[in-house]
């Protein structure tokens, strides 16, 4: 069975006011005195992390956290890791007066603070106010393959489907103090970095990895780890990485797209040792799926997968779940996620809870203090 591991960044924000503070060395210094870890490495971009190396990372700005589960092959384990990390995440704040939110986005008015490093700096200086202004929270999900061959089928298949994952996840509807009117607005921000978003088809490992050569002998890339595509190899561990997804508000929704994640994985390595080709969709087409799942969440129309053409938002997460279903059936995730998606369908994403929780308080900061809650529940 492939293994599966999340990496999840969080919102640090002040428990009184809900507002972003860049708490996250003080966090890190919190963490290490608990752990005897040496913790606040600077990270490769996300890239997963092995069990020995577990722990709380910096991100890009000060106002975040990120962690990752070791790899897992039981979505109950994984639920409990992902519940333990995000408790953890929040004593650390705790103790210096902060909290965390499992919020793609900050809803109040925030100015991004950069993490001191050679990495963000270089970013600062490469891409301005891009980088400066970049203060989102991704869930990337690993996916064992059993080779670079193997792994570049997958990224070549399941790149129709990663959109209806968009959708699932959005939990990002407010920026500096407004409504986007997007589910999810981290993909939009997000999707400002260059080498960011869908790929053309790459037929073999070795045109994957001709272009990311390419890509980094550009000068516009400081190395491999700022290859910020839609789903990507690891260049440190066996793994496909999807990176598409906002942070969830609930962590049974992070179980829910890791669970399809590892689905898509399977079914596309069945597919491709059948001999059955990827759909021949291109990037513009890829970009208008990605662009419409942000917009819409689940709640109204998506682009279909297959024909492109648009189609209800529950239509699209059934026939996902068609899709995979082998899959999901040989690992015993089946039942989850058909009652999980269910769930989600009929109470909305955390873009949707988000919005009903505002028009229910009148404020964004009880809107927070509520998401902060929701962080911890399982």
């Amino acid at each position: 069975m492939r293994t599966v591991g999340v990496e999840e960044e969080l919102l640090l924000i002040d428990r009184e006011s809900g507002e972003p503070r860049a708490l996250s060395s003080a966090v890190l210094a919190r963490a290490a005195r608990d752990t005897g870890e040496n913790t606040g490495v600077e990270p490769q971009d996300s890239d997963y992390r092995a069990p020995e190396e577990e722990t709380f990372e910096t991100e890009l700005q000060g106002q975040q956290l990120e962690f990752a589960t070791q790899p897992r092959t039981s979505m109950d384990s994984l639920l409990d890791e992902v519940v333990r990390w995000r408790a953890d995440a929040d004593r650390h704040a705790g103790d210096v007066g902060g909290a965390v939110a499992a919020l793609a986005t900050s809803p109040l008015p925030v100015s991004p603070k950069l993490n001191v490093g050679p990495r963000y700096q270089w970013m600062d200086e490469q891409f301005g106010l891009t980088t400066q202004e970049q203060l989102t929270c991704g869930c990337h999900i690993h996916v064992s393959v059993d080779s670079d061959e193997e792994g570049v089928a997958v990224i070549d298949r399941v790149r129709p489907w990663l959109p209806v994952l968009v959708a699932l996840s959005g939990n990002s509807p407010y920026w500096q103090g407004n409504d986007s009117r997007y589910s999810s607005y981290r993909n939009r921000v997000w999707g400002r970095w260059p080498m960011a978003g869908p790929t053309e088809l790459f037929g073999s490992a070795e045109e994957y990895q001709r272009q990311v050569d390419d890509m980094v002998a550009s000068g516009v890339l400081r190395d491999r780890g700022m290859v910020y595509f839609d789903a990507r190899l690891s260049h440190r561990y066996p793994t496909v990485e999807i990176r598409v997804a906002d942070v969830c508000l609930e962590a049974s929704t992070t179980i829910l797209v890791a669970a399809l994640a590892r689905a898509l994985v399977e079914t596309a390595a069945r597919d491709w040792r059948a001999g059955r080709p990827p759909l021949p969709h291109g990037v513009s087409l890829l970009r208008l799926a990605a662009w419409r799942a942000a917009r819409s969440g689940v709640d109204e129309v998506l682009l279909d997968p297959v024909t492109m053409r648009p189609t209800p938002g529950a239509d699209v997460v059934r026939a996902l779940i068609d899709h995979v279903e082998d899959a999901l059936a040989d690992t015993g995730d089946l039942e989850m996620v058909r009652r999980t998606a269910a769930g989600l369908l009929e109470h909305g994403n955390g873009a949707r809870v988000q919005r009903e929780l505002v028009e229910r308080t009148g404020s964004l900061s009880a809107m927070v203090a509520e998401c902060v809650r929701r962080t911890q529940a399982s």
